[in-house]
């Protein structure tokens, strides 16, 4: 049986943070993956989605904003397949990336699928490793859609696996990855329709950026239907249809299920290692990502926090600095987490909602500043989309307690502003600030 310091499950981005972590700190660790390295996020997350969602704002800023500027730009041609191929060779080269800096920090990898056979021992492919510290970060997968002809419909996954580009196509799902590839789908000319269940998407953020990225979307010609549950799923001659439980059929070339995801548990033997799962079967962790089994722990998707590849790194770094860098109090704050979702246009959140804020502390402390206003880049267009933005603040004292924008440019103004939220500033700090004109940032600080 061979021995390590530190044994890490999963080569995702939670994976390999804490173990380049760890081995920059002089521990010997073994990182086990069984797929490629980079997990969801490089591979079928956040990097194949943002060079789909730039290659959809490029087409639509040529199709739609260039006439504005006087510049005659048509697109003569879109060749969906050699985006994807680009879009792969990218990712290759991130994977040696990502094993490069493994091997600068002394960390082995082994290519296999992990479980436990005791508390401190995994098994792979036959061969046993133990270590006094280790670490479950596997990740999570698509959910699957449990309706008759359910598997007809490809996930977020299988979007991404797409070579060629369908003509039309279903998004089902409520939340930000139905919201982003809804989008994304449509500006990358494909008839899209969005369905739903409820009567407005993303209901966990603040209604304000749900209400305005419906009428955002139906001006840019996505079919939206609230309240369709869908009930099956049959492939015709064309394609696919979708019925729904109040007796519509919607078709296209494709289903796209986009409704939520699920931790990869199974088959890692974790009632072997005595770690507990929640009611959702997620891994149960307490502040410092320690499961209920000591020396084992847990970080990203697997723990059904917070769902984000930033999440992940943060949590595993101070995992490993509080293991191997004698930082014994140290510990992600899962508080005030920065989102965006890259919708068309992007949102940026952070904090409560307006809604959950007066849920938690009553209308009567909670003050609201609102800005709408048409940004710059519109000014010459015939076209002229609206930036919506939101604070969220508490009692007198005006803490700021929520920000929330919907428009253009807010994916890149957020992180300057989280800084300032997360160090507790409030209305009368943005107000004491100078406004960069002419910007939409300048509207966080001007509002009144």
């Amino acid at each position: 049986m061979k021995e390590y310091d530190y044994i890490v499950i999963g080569g995702g981005s939670g994976g390999i943070a804490s173990a380049n972590r760890a081995g920059l700190h002089g521990a010997k660790v073994l990182l086990i993956e069984g797929q490629a390295l980079g997990g969801t996020c490089v591979n079928v997350g956040c990097v194949p989605k943002k060079v789909m969602w730039q290659a959809s704002e490029m087409l639509e800023l040529i199709r739609r904003d260039t006439a504005g500027y006087g510049i005659t730009a048509p697109v003569t041609g879109f060749d969906f397949s050699e985006l994807v191929r680009r879009r792969e060779d990218y990712i290759t080269f991130l994977h040696g990336a990502y094993q490069r800096g493994l091997d600068s920090n002394r960390v082995t990898v082994l290519q296999g699928f992990a479980h436990f056979t005791a508390p401190h021992v995994v098994e792979v492919a036959g061969e046993q490793f133990t270590a006094p510290h280790i670490l479950i970060a596997t990740g999570g997968k698509p959910s699957l859609m449990s309706i008759p002809g359910g598997e007809m419909a490809i996930d977020s996954d299988g979007f991404f696996a797409l070579k060629e580009k369908p003509a039309s196509i279903i998004v089902l799902g409520a939340g930000y990855i139905a919201a982003e590839l809804a989008g994304m789908c449509q500006q990358l000319e494909i008839a899209t329709s969005w369905a739903y269940r409820r009567d407005h998407p993303l209901r966990t953020f603040d209604k304000m950026l749900s209400e305005n990225l419906v009428e955002l979307y139906k001006e840019n010609g996505v079919a939206m239907y609230p309240e369709y549950v869908a009930e099956k799923i049959q492939r015709e001659a064309a394609g696919f249809c979708v019925t729904f439980a109040n007796g519509e059929q919607l078709r296209a070339d494709l289903v796209l299920f986009a409704g939520g995801r699920r931790p990869r548990t199974e088959n890692l033997g974790l009632e072997a290692a005595g770690v507990g799962l929640d009611e959702k079967g997620f891994v149960k962790v307490d502040q410092f990502q320690n499961t209920t089994a000591a020396g084992i722990y847990a970080v990203g998707d697997v723990i059904g926090k917070v769902d984000l590849t930033p999440v992940a790194i943060a949590a595993g770094r101070r995992l490993s600095e509080r293991l191997f860098n004698g930082k014994q109090d140290l510990y992600l704050d899962y508080d005030l987490i920065p989102t965006v979702i890259f919708t068309h246009p992007p949102i940026a959140t952070i904090g409560l909602s307006e809604e959950a804020a007066v849920e938690k502390y009553g209308s009567e402390r909670i003050k609201v500043y609102n800005s709408r206003f048409t940004p710059m880049y519109f000014a010459l267009n015939d076209y002229r989309q609206r930036c919506v933005m939101k604070l969220v603040c508490l009692d007198e004292e005006e803490k700021i307690i929520g920000l929330h924008g919907i428009g253009i440019g807010v994916d890149e103004m957020l992180q300057g502003f989280a800084v300032a939220i997360k160090m507790g500033a409030t209305k009368a700090d943005f107000d004491n600030t100078v406004a960069i004109h002419p910007t939409g940032a300048e509207e966080f600080v001007t509002m009144q």
